[in-house]
């Protein structure tokens, strides 16, 4: 069982690619190796394999907070969560109920919020996509400053606020606000209970309610 992520970048045309295509490289980098692992394609548009599918929306979010890292910016995204066929060299050509799961969700979910979930399971995929809909209305929302705070974060799991409210050259008190800003806490809470649930699934064939 893996996550296959696919999505396009929301107001790529408005920012010159030179800003943002590093960053989206370097993330994709992190996970595995184009054309195999990830590839991007019609300029914005990209899929990639996250193999562990408990991690997928935990990359789907950070991905997000970097993009929105610039202003203007923004990334749908549809996540597959299913079996796959390896027979292939490069991930466009992969097939298996993840890529098609995968592809549903972000041509049909997609239109009604820009980060979606679908499985196997209607009533996860209910639960999930329920969630998602509350989240987004602070993912969406994030500033520059929230999505910075969230991406250094996400980054230095372990590293204390102090550290890094000193990384961001602002007092504790302000790195204090912008985590509450962000909704971080509630959104990792929430992260945790997808991935809780996803590795249930994996080792026991169903997932627990």
């Amino acid at each position: 069982m893996t996550s296959i992520l696919t999505g396009d970048i929301i107001n790529s045309r408005t920012v010159h690619p030179d800003n943002w295509l590093p960053l989206l490289k370097s993330e994709f980098n992190s996970v595995g190796k184009t054309p195999k692992t990830w590839e991007i394609f019609r300029g914005d548009s990209f899929q990639i394999e996250i193999e562990e599918a408990e991690n997928g929306l935990l990359f789907a979010i950070k991905l997000k907070a970097v993009l929105k890292q610039i202003k203007n910016l923004d990334v749908r995204i549809g996540i597959g969560i299913g079996k796959k066929n390896n027979n292939y060299e490069n991930i466009t050509e992969g097939n298996g109920e993840a890529f098609i799961f995968s592809g549903k969700a972000f041509d049909a979910l997609i239109k009604k919020q820009n980060l979606a979930i679908l499985t196997d399971d209607d009533q996860f995929n209910e639960i999930m996509n329920s969630t998602i809909a509350l989240a987004l209305l602070t993912m969406d929302n994030w500033t520059t400053n929230s999505a910075e705070f969230v991406v250094r974060y996400l980054k230095n799991r372990g590293t204390t606020q102090k550290i890094l409210a000193k990384a961001l050259n602002i007092s504790e008190s302000s790195a204090s606000e912008r985590r509450k800003r962000a909704g971080l806490d509630e959104i990792l809470r929430f992260e945790k209970i997808f991935r809780d649930m996803v590795t249930y699934k994996k080792i026991n064939g169903c997932y627990s309610f």
